[in-house]
């Protein structure tokens, strides 16, 4: 069954939200539209759906404090593939260790989302020190404790069974960030970084929110999609304030203090501290990931690769061999920058 919020004005209920203060939630209360009832069709009760988050989110939420409060309560679903890996391993849990589990978690940004807000709101009193990386979060959970923990997972394509364009323009998100991870990764590797597994957490992750609406407003989504598809000028942020109400880059900090996520990972996911060359790691890795997957052609990636060098004091030629562009795109872009 899916519910939304009517778009008639009805009463307001106050809701005092958890977590730390933050720039959705200072230490007053939110206020959210009183939830509509509906029937349940088994036997005709009245039931509010604010009990249990709606499966779909077919009409905007009108602020991002209510975005924040309805992916507060959601469950998230991971990738068929990630369950299913889990699954093998758990077979022979005895010999697994953390680096191997790992692997199979930080191919999915939802499930690496699960482990890391899991340990956050598991953390003992003791735990002065935030976990940024899985393979720590493993440590503090223990292998054994993970699966009795993660089991029957749901998942990704159950949940977007009947909606074949959101469940392919997730994916599309999801490769995005892989791709963008095999890149900050190297690049942290040349840069020397101190811990190059945050680089990669945080790279995994810069576009939750656009996951989540993929999964949890397939309509919504899509509409964005269209129109990005339809006028290639209209800025994102523009349109995602006319379709969801709020921006994705809202949406993402604001969860990610609602969920406690380690604040070190969330600098590293805010563009305002693009002077720090950690998040211009991870902010070039995913900007060239988003414009890349629009072709080699696109008319964006010169300024990548300048910037690309720029931080890793490498000319355009030996950054282009470097993330493998077509060398027949390697040669006309360096001819327009000669002529520029």
């Amino acid at each position: 069954m899916r519910y939304g919020w009517s778009k008639v004005r009805k009463p307001s209920i106050l809701l005092r939200m958890p977590g730390r203060s933050n720039s959705v939630n200072r230490n007053r209360n939110v206020i959210l539209p009183a939830p509509v009832r509906t029937f349940r069709p088994d036997n005709g009760e009245m039931e509010d759906p604010s009990a249990t988050p709606p499966l779909t989110v077919d009409s905007p939420f009108p602020d991002l404090a209510s975005w924040v409060e309805f992916y507060r309560q959601a469950e998230f679903p991971v990738l068929r593939h990630t369950a299913q890996g889990i699954e093998r391993l758990r077979e022979n849990a005895d010999n697994v260790n953390g680096r191997t589990l790992s692997a199979v978690i930080l191919h999915d940004p939802l499930m690496t989302l699960r482990v890391l807000s899991f340990i956050e709101k598991n953390r003992g009193t003791r735990q002065k020190t935030d976990i940024t990386t899985i393979e720590r979060a493993l440590m503090m959970i223990g292998i054994g404790p993970f699966f009795n923990t993660f089991q029957n997972l749901p998942q990704v394509e159950d949940r977007l069974k009947g909606h074949p364009k959101a469940l392919l323009g997730l994916l599309k998100v999801i490769a995005r960030a892989r791709k963008a991870v095999f890149w900050a990764r190297d690049w942290a590797a040349l840069r020397h970084d101190l811990n190059v597994d945050e680089v990669i957490v945080a790279t995994l992750l810069h576009d939750f929110a656009e996951i989540l609406m993929w999964c949890f407003a397939p309509k919504l989504a899509t509409q964005v999609k269209v129109r990005q598809t339809q006028d290639h000028t209209l800025r994102s942020v523009a349109i995602q304030k006319e379709v969801f109400n709020i921006a994705l880059y809202d949406l993402k900090l604001a969860l990610a203090e609602e969920w406690d996520l380690p604040e070190l990972l969330t600098s590293l996911m805010d563009a305002n501290n693009a002077e720090q060359p950690r998040v211009r790691n991870v902010k070039l890795a995913v900007d060239l990931a988003r414009h890349s997957a629009n072709g080699w052609n696109d008319a964006a990636l010169p300024d990548d690769y300048k910037a690309i060098g720029d931080l890793l004091r490498l000319n355009q030629e030996t950054v282009c061999k470097r993330i493998g562009v077509p060398e027949d795109e390697a040669n006309a872009d360096a001819t327009r920058s000669n002529e520029d």
